[in-house]
């Protein structure tokens, strides 16, 4: 978000979930253990209302949970303790995350009462066996039906998904995001799985049920699913999850858990683009390579990781990446030598 707008985020770890996902432990994952309450939502409203700049363009979120399902007359407590700051100006709209199963119109009535924009749903796979292995819950067309619901309603529509989950392959992944696209989001968050304490992956892992997805596996996959929702004009709102001081501090035992997820998956992509460009160069070459400002960190990679897969890849003498008058995620060889 800009500094002209801003999300107040509330945690709901776990409200309103029928079930327990093999990957899911919201209270660790969110680093919130308490339900959100009216006084919880007030609180939060307050505090960033004092901290931004004025004239910021607020919106209250409802993360962790899946809102819908929770008792309506929780639901209708917590959007009320936020109407004052509506009808006022302190906050301009609200948005949720929840269910595919728990959205039929009735539901999406009661949120356009209360001035929701924007509905997240955890559809996770559109692979109906990925989400049984995964105990969602859920299938693959309850999602595609929510999904249509959402946009007929008007609402802003955001689908969450996940890669590395049981049962799944890149293959299945892109499948995925090629529905996820015809489903014409106005955006997407990634997660590759994290390995947390306290789920049943965690148990299928340690018993050997389950093989891990690395770091370098969600960037293989993810740096494929970026160029498929970047040519479809979907953006990516966020890929990896957040970083906490749980998370980080032991609670994520493995899996792709990494603090600047986006950026690796982002450099990988330089990467192939850059090893595209360089193909059939001559061993012994000194490349220059021209990017924009914002991708010199991307196109060097983290600890120059980039620069030196390149010379190994194609035996080069040297290779500089400087900064030039080019789009993002633009390559020019400045010269070849």
């Amino acid at each position: 978000m800009t500094a002209k707008n801003s999300i107040i985020p509330v945690f709901v770890p776990h409200l309103g979930c029928p079930n327990d996902c093999v990957f899911c432990n919201q209270r660790r994952i969110s680093g919130h253990t308490e339900p959100a309450t009216a006084q919880t939502v007030k609180k939060a409203i307050e505090n960033a209302a004092a901290l931004s700049p004025k004239g910021t363009k607020r919106q209250l979120a409802f993360y962790g949970g899946s809102f819908t399902a929770i008792p309506v007359t929780e639901q209708i407590s917590l959007f009320e303790a936020a109407k004052p700051y509506l009808d006022d100006g302190t906050i301009s709209s609200i948005r949720l995350s929840t269910r595919p199963d728990a959205i039929d119109d009735e539901v999406l009535a009661r949120l356009k009462r209360y001035s929701v924009q924007t509905v997240e749903l955890g559809a996770q796979s559109l692979c109906d066996k990925v989400l049984y292995l995964s105990g969602r819950g859920h299938t693959a067309k309850e999602v595609e039906d929510a999904s249509r619901l959402v946009k007929e309603a008007g609402f802003e529509l955001i689908l969450q998904m996940m890669t590395g989950l049981p049962g799944d392959t890149d293959e299945s992944c892109l499948e995925t995001a090629k529905k996820i696209i015809a489903l014409k989001p106005n955006g997407v968050r990634i997660y590759p799985t994290v390995i947390v304490r306290d789920t049943a992956l965690y148990d299928m892992w340690r018993a050997g049920k389950y093989t891990e997805h690395t770091v370098d596996d969600a960037v293989r996959v993810c740096a494929k699913l970026t160029k498929l929702f970047d040519l479809a004009g979907i953006p990516i709102i966020r890929m990896g999850l957040n970083p906490t001081e749980d998370l980080s501090g032991g609670d994520a035992v493995g899996g792709a858990y990494h603090p600047a997820l986006g950026e690796l998956v982002r450099s990988r992509m330089m990467l192939d683009k850059a090893s595209a460009l360089l193909s059939g160069v001559k061993p012994d070459s000194s490349v220059v390579l021209g990017v924009n400002k914002s991708d010199v960190s991307k196109m060097t990679g983290q600890h120059r990781c980039n620069n030196t897969a390149l010379c190994d890849r194609f035996k080069l003498k040297s290779l500089k990446i400087v900064q030039a008058d080019v789009k993002n995620g633009e390559i020019t060889v400045i010269s070849l030598d």
